[in-house]
C-alpha cells in the first residue's frame, strides 16, 4: 500500500513538471539584480512594491501592471504599467541614459513595455542594443528630442509604440525594419514628413502630429494594412482614391487635415472596411456611393466639409474649401536651377537685411551718442534698434513695410462656422446645464463645459443681460462677437439669446459658446523643465510670431479695435502641434450700460489695464511674453520684468558673449544670434516707460519677420540640425 502511495505521488509530481510553462527556469542572479536596479531607477512605483530577494520573478501571477516572462535561464519579456500621469514625471535624477543603459544588459529581451512610468528625456541611441527586441513599447511618458536612428537596426522589431510622448523632429526611415507590423507614433510632434516603412504594416497610427504632406501614392502597395488612422495633421492635396480599397483595410481616420478636392465617383470600398472618418477636411462634390452614409457594417462621419450629398447639414459653403485648398495648397517643386537661384536670393536677400539693420543701427547709435554727449546724461539705455526711439505723439508714420496684412481667411482655418444656436441646442450641451458640468461661477454668470452634437467640447457662458438693452443693442454685439475667430485666439463659435419680451423689467440671457482647449499653457511648458526643453528657439519665435498676429487681428481688424486685453503666459494655451490660442482677451458685450465685457475674468489683470493707452498696455505684455521666452524664466512683478530688462540692454551693448550666456541654457546652439538680438531689442522696445513711445503692433510683426528669416536662413544652411 506505501509502495502504491509513493508511486502515485511520484508520477503526479513528475506529471506537473511536464506541464509546467517554459518560463519555469530561475533567471541568473545577475538579471535578478538588473530588475533591482530597474525598480530603484523607476523610483520604486507602487506596481514594484512587492520585489525584494525572495521574489521568484519567472513565478510572478498575471498582472495588468507587471508581466515578466522568463526562458533558458534569461529574461525574454518584461512589460511594467505604472499610474503616472502625463504631468506626474521622475525626478531630476532621473537619466534615460542610465536607465536604458541598464536595461540592455538583459541582452535575451524580445518584448520590452515601459508605459505610463513618468520617463523623460530623450531616448538614447545604444537603444539599438536590444538586438533581439521584437515588440517595445515606450507610450504615455514624457520621452521628448528625435527619435533616434539606430532604432531602425533592430531587424526583429515587429511593433514600435512610442505614442503620447513630447517626441519632435523628422521619424527617420524605417524600410529596414522588415518585420515592422505595428507602428503607433500618435500624439507627439514629429513631421513634417511621412516616415518610409515596409510592405508588411498591419496597424499606422500617427495621429495628432504635425505631419505636412499629401498621402504617399506608395500606399498602394501596403496590402496588409488594417488600420490607418493619420488624423489630426496637416495632410493636403486629395484624398487618393485607392485608400478607400486597400486589400486588408478595416478602419480608416483622416480627420482634421487640410485634404481637398472632390472624391472621384468610380471610388470602391474593401467590404471589411468598417470605419471611415474624413470629417473637418477641404472635401468638395459628392460622396462616392460606398461611403455616402453609414450603414449597420460600417461606419461614415463626414462632417464639416464641403459635401452636397450628405445627410447632414453641418457641411462648409463650397466657397470655403475651394479658398482655403488654395490658401493650403503645397509649392510645386523648384527645378534644380530655379532651387539654387531661390536659395542665392535668400542668403542676398538676408545679407542684404543685415546691412541696412547694421547701417540703420550705426545711424541711430551716433545720433544717440551725441545727444546723450550734449545732454551729459547718465541714463542708460539700449536704442541700437530700428524703431524710431523718438516718434513723437501717436502712431508713426506707417510706410509698405508696416500696412496691415489681413489674413482672415487663412486665419480662421479649420474654425467650424459661426452659429445662433438654440436654447434647446444650449440644454442639450449641458445637460440641461447639469451642476457636474459647472466649470466656473462668478459675479457675472456661470460657464459650462459642454459637448455639441459633432461631438465637439466647448465652453458655455451664461451671462444675465440687462433688459434696458435693446434687441437691436444686442445684434449689434453679436455681430462683433461673430468677428471674434482667428487661429490664435480661443474662438467664440456662436451664440444663442433668449429674451423675455412679456416681462420687460426682467434680464435676457446671452449664452456664449468658446472653443474649449484641454492642453496646457505657455506658463506650463514654461515651468516645468521636461516640456519647456522641447521648446528651442525655433519653436519659441514661432510662438511669439503666432500671439503678435492675434494682438494685430484685435487691433487692426476689429471694429471697434479690442485693446487693453489680459495678455499674460498662463492666458496663451499651447495646443499638441505647440501652436497657441490667447485665452481671456476681451469680447464686447454688455451687461449693464458702460460696463466692459463680462466674458472677461479680469479680477487676474495688470495694473497696467486702468490706463489711457490700453493699445500699448497690450504692447508691454507683448514684450513680458517675449521676455520670458527668452529667458525661459516666469516674471511674477513689475520689479522682477524691469530688472531683467536693464539686464537684456546692458547684455545687448557688452558683447555678443554676455547676450548668449544671459537667454535661457536650454535654447543655446538652436538660434542665430542676429535673431535672438532682435528678438531681445523688440521686447526691450515694447517694455519701454513711456507708453507712447512703445512700437505698434505693425511695428513688432515687421521685426518679428525679419528674425524669423535670419533664424530660417541660419536653419537652413545646416547649423540647426548639427547642434541638436
Amino acid at each position: 500500500m506505501r509502495q502504491t502511495q509513493t508511486l502515485n505521488f511520484l508520477f503526479f509530481a513528475l506529471l506537473s513538471l511536464l506541464f509546467l510553462p517554459v518560463s519555469i527556469s530561475q533567471i541568473t542572479p545577475g538579471e535578478k539584480n538588473i530588475l533591482f536596479q530597474v525598480q530603484k531607477l523607476l523610483e520604486y512605483p507602487q506596481v514594484l512594491q512587492g520585489w525584494n530577494n525572495y521574489t521568484s520573478f519567472c513565478y510572478l501571477p498575471p498582472s495588468n501592471s507587471v508581466s515578466v516572462v522568463c526562458s533558458g535561464n534569461h529574461i525574454t519579456k518584461l512589460s511594467i504599467t505604472g499610474n503616472r500621469t502625463s504631468k506626474q514625471t521622475l525626478s531630476k535624477k532621473f537619466s534615460t541614459d542610465s536607465f536604458f543603459t541598464t536595461l540592455t544588459k538583459l541582452s535575451s529581451l524580445t518584448s520590452l513595455s515601459l508605459v505610463s512610468l513618468g520617463l523623460w528625456g530623450p531616448l538614447p541611441h545604444k537603444i539599438n542594443r536590444f538586438w533581439s527586441l521584437e515588440v517595445l513599447n515606450i507610450s504615455s511618458n514624457q520621452i521628448y528630442g528625435n527619435i533616434p536612428v539606430s532604432i531602425s537596426t533592430l531587424k526583429n522589431l515587429k511593433t514600435l509604440v512610442l505614442a503620447n510622448n513630447l517626441l519632435n523632429g523628422t521619424i527617420p526611415d524605417l524600410k529596414s525594419l522588415q518585420n515592422l507590423e505595428n507602428l503607433d507614433l500618435g500624439n507627439n510632434f514629429l513631421g513634417p514628413k511621412f516616415p518610409a516603412f515596409g510592405d508588411k504594416i498591419v496597424s499606422l497610427i500617427l495621429k495628432n502630429n504635425s505631419i505636412r504632406s499629401e498621402i504617399p501614392s506608395v500606399f498602394v502597395k501596403l496590402n496588409k494594412l488594417q488600420i490607418l488612422d493619420v488624423s489630426s495633421n496637416k495632410l493636403v492635396g486629395p484624398i487618393p482614391p485607392f485608400i478607400f480599397s486597400l486589400q486588408s483595410i478595416q478602419y480608416l481616420n483622416l480627420a482634421k487635415n487640410q485634404l481637398n478636392g472632390a472624391l472621384s465617383a468610380k471610388v470602391s470600398c474593401n467590404k471589411n472596411l468598417v470605419f471611415v472618418d474624413i470629417s473637418n477636411n477641404l472635401l468638395i462634390g459628392q460622396l462616392p456611393s460606398c461611403i455616402r452614409s453609414s450603414t449597420v457594417n460600417r461606419t461614415v462621419i463626414s462632417l464639416w466639409n464641403c459635401l452636397s450629398n450628405t445627410s447632414s447639414k453641418y457641411q462648409r459653403p463650397n466657397s470655403f474649401c475651394r479658398k482655403e485648398a488654395i490658401a493650403v495648397k503645397p509649392p510645386a517643386k523648384a527645378k534644380p536651377d530655379e532651387q539654387s537661384t531661390m536659395k542665392l536670393g535668400v542668403v542676398l536677400g538676408i545679407i542684404g537685411g543685415i546691412v541696412v539693420v547694421v547701417g540703420a543701427c550705426g545711424v541711430l547709435f551716433l545720433v544717440i551718442f551725441r545727444r546723450a554727449q550734449a545732454k551729459k546724461s547718465a541714463e542708460f539705455r539700449s536704442d541700437s534698434f530700428v524703431f524710431d526711439p523718438n516718434p513723437g505723439h501717436g502712431s508713426p508714420t506707417k510706410d509698405s513695410r508696416h500696412k496691415p496684412q489681413p489674413m482672415r481667411r487663412m486665419a480662421t482655418f479649420g474654425l467650424p462656422p459661426y452659429q445662433n444656436f438654440t436654447l434647446d441646442e444650449m440644454e442639450e450641451a449641458t445637460n440641461n446645464f447639469d451642476p457636474s458640468n459647472l466649470v466656473g461661477e462668478g459675479s457675472q454668470g456661470q460657464v459650462y463645459k459642454g459637448w455639441l452634437r459633432d461631438g465637439s467640447t466647448v465652453l458655455v457662458r451664461c451671462l444675465k443681460v440687462k433688459q434696458k438693452h435693446s434687441t437691436q443693442t444686442l445684434k449689434q454685439h453679436a455681430e462683433i462677437i461673430s468677428k471674434l475667430r482667428h487661429r490664435h485666439l480661443v474662438s467664440v463659435l456662436g451664440h444663442c439669446t433668449v429674451s423675455y419680451t412679456d416681462h420687460p423689467s426682467s434680464a435676457s440671457t446671452v449664452f456664449i459658446v468658446q472653443e474649449y482647449m484641454s492642453t496646457g499653457s505657455l506658463k506650463d511648458h514654461l515651468s516645468d523643465l521636461r516640456k519647456r526643453e522641447v521648446l528651442k528657439w525655433p519653436q519659441r519665435m514661432s510662438i511669439a510670431m503666432s500671439i503678435a498676429k492675434a494682438i494685430q487681428f484685435l487691433h487692426t481688424e476689429v471694429v471697434p479695435a479690442i485693446l487693453g486685453n489680459d495678455l499674460k503666459v498662463d492666458n496663451v494655451l499651447l495646443d499638441n502641434g505647440l501652436a497657441p490660442k490667447i485665452n481671456n482677451y476681451k469680447i464686447p458685450f454688455p451687461s449693464k450700460q458702460g460696463s466692459e465685457s463680462p466674458l472677461n475674468n479680469r479680477q487676474g489683470a495688470s495694473n497696467l489695464q486702468n490706463s489711457e493707452n490700453p493699445e500699448k498696455d497690450d504692447i508691454y505684455e507683448f514684450g513680458v511674453i517675449l521676455l520670458q521666452l527668452v529667458t525661459g524664466k516666469l516674471l511674477n512683478s513689475t520689479g522682477d520684468i524691469a530688472d531683467m530688462k536693464v539686464e537684456l540692454e546692458m547684455n545687448l551693448v557688452e558683447s555678443p558673449a554676455s547676450l548668449r550666456d544671459a537667454v535661457d541654457p536650454l535654447i543655446r546652439g538652436t538660434f542665430a544670434y542676429e535673431s535672438l538680438k532682435t528678438a531681445v531689442q523688440i521686447s526691450v522696445n515694447c517694455l519701454g516707460e513711456d507708453s507712447n513711445k512703445r512700437p505698434t503692433i505693425d511695428d513688432v510683426l515687421w521685426h518679428m519677420q525679419y528674425s524669423i528669416q535670419v533664424q530660417e536662413g541660419w536653419t537652413s544652411s545646416g547649423n540647426l540640425s548639427t547642434r541638436m
